[in-house]
């Protein structure tokens, strides 16, 4: 796990001449975030969510996905008001992430809210952050081997 997240921040380092010439910053950013997508909806559950249902698995999810999302790949915490409450996402070098805008019927309209680790946190709590992010933990270290 260590070497992919060395990896991830190695190529996507902004001033990285190399690569941003040669497109391989985009192409990894691209394939990590797939496997970063893969290993949520695979880890989503009751146990990350007590919204969490087969119909819509990344209902509830946004906070506690936000948080590990954080973990991984660092970057920033935003917010937006929605009528359901406050929908948490991530921003990482200036691009928006939401792994978990399918929960909504409708599109997003984006306030872009400055937030923190602690606003998500009062969306989920200890035992769901710690099962997702030891899901995606597994199953992103099963990948690697």
């Amino acid at each position: 796990m260590l070497v992919i997240q060395v990896l991830i921040r190695f190529f996507c380092v902004e001033n990285n001449e190399f690569l941003a010439k040669n497109g391989w910053k985009r192409l990894l950013r691209n394939v990590y975030k797939k496997r970063i997508i893969n290993s949520y909806k695979k880890s989503w559950s009751h146990q990350s969510s007590s919204k969490w249902s087969k119909d819509n698995p990344a209902r509830g999810q946004c906070g506690v996905t936000t948080l590990v999302v954080n973990d991984f790949l660092e970057g920033e915490i935003f917010k937006t008001w929605l009528d359901e409450g406050w929908h948490f996402y991530n921003v990482i070098n200036g691009e928006r992430m939401d792994f978990t805008k399918e929960q909504f019927s409708y599109l997003i309209d984006y306030q872009d809210i400055d937030s923190n680790r602690a606003e998500a946190f009062q969306d989920t709590n200890d035992d769901q952050y710690s099962y997702l992010k030891s899901q995606v933990n597994r199953i992103l270290s099963k990948a690697e081997s």
